[in-house]
């Protein structure tokens, strides 16, 4: 099993970096650079703009966050998924933020006592600092770029889900949606599995909502007893969904999922509302 577990590693790793190796079509978007003081270092950030977006001047609008937002990664098919939705009248209106990778590993991963885990990169650990990079630096330069609400929301897979559901028991209010595909949640010995059931008894503020779902060449059932961790203890405040497809692959959930998650996530409000 161990070296099952070290093969699919591998897949893991390399899933969402990357899944473009050819230029894909893209909705038109805009590209700005963001010095981080907190990062040591300058991040490219895409953004995609809602339809009607220059002609509305007094409308604000949500904000999907997203890492692996570079246009050689998952930005191309999530801000086209989101612009064919928007247009067809099936989600709400909103602007997409990808952040490009420099150290997907370092970022996307926190703290491990496992030995293997640290051999995945030079660095590994740094979540809390690029958590810091998008609710410090990145969410102010978004609101003074564009016209916001402040509803927030973010998506991912394997590694970067990893990071979401640790930003989700970490720091809950930074967005008010958090989407884990296939998350890595084997990290550090399913640490934030482990830990579940006490943080959301503990949890001050019982809000947010957490979508997770799993492919069927996922290692392990991690995602499944975090499912198991939130029925037993979530607050009435916090919402949540696990879906789990066995039919799907790690390689293609996020492509597969994406646009039906996000239509549920933003859902237009005649639909929100009906009966």
């Amino acid at each position: 099993m161990k070296s099952l577990r070290g093969f699919v590693l591998a897949v893991v790793l390399v899933s969402s970096v990357g899944q473009a190796t050819e230029a894909e079509p893209m909705p038109p978007h805009v590209t700005f650079t963001l010095k981080s003081e907190l990062l040591k270092e300058q991040r490219r950030i895409n953004v995609y703009l809602p339809p009607g977006y220059a002609e509305a001047k007094n409308t604000r609008y949500p904000v999907l966050y997203m890492p692996d937002g570079g246009e050689q990664e998952d930005f191309p098919h999530v801000a086209t998924t989101i612009d064919t939705a928007i247009r067809a009248g099936e989600m709400r209106p909103l602007i997409l933020v990808g952040i490009e990778n420099t150290e997907r590993r370092r970022d996307m991963t926190g703290p491990t006592q496992v030995d293997s885990d640290r051999k995945i990169a030079p660095r590994v650990g740094g979540s809390r600092a690029f958590r810091n990079f998008i609710g410090d630096e990145l969410m102010p330069q978004v609101s003074r770029r564009y016209r916001v609400t402040q509803e927030t929301a973010i998506i991912g897979e394997s590694l970067a889900g990893l990071f979401i559901v640790e930003s989700f028991f970490l720091q809950p209010g930074l967005f008010r949606t958090f989407i884990a595909l296939s998350p890595s949640l084997w990290w550090n010995q399913e640490e934030l599995v482990r830990s579940a059931g006490a943080r959301l008894r503990s949890r001050p503020t019982p809000k947010g909502t957490l979508f997770l779902a799993s492919a069927g060449d996922d290692v392990g059932p991690e995602v499944g007893r975090l499912a198991e961790a939130l029925q037993a203890n979530a607050p009435t405040g916090v919402q949540w969904k696990y879906e789990p497809r066995p039919e799907l692959l790690h390689g293609n959930i996020y492509r597969s999922m994406e646009a039906k998650v996000l239509r549920e996530a933003f859902a237009p409000e005649a639909a929100k509302t009906a009966p």
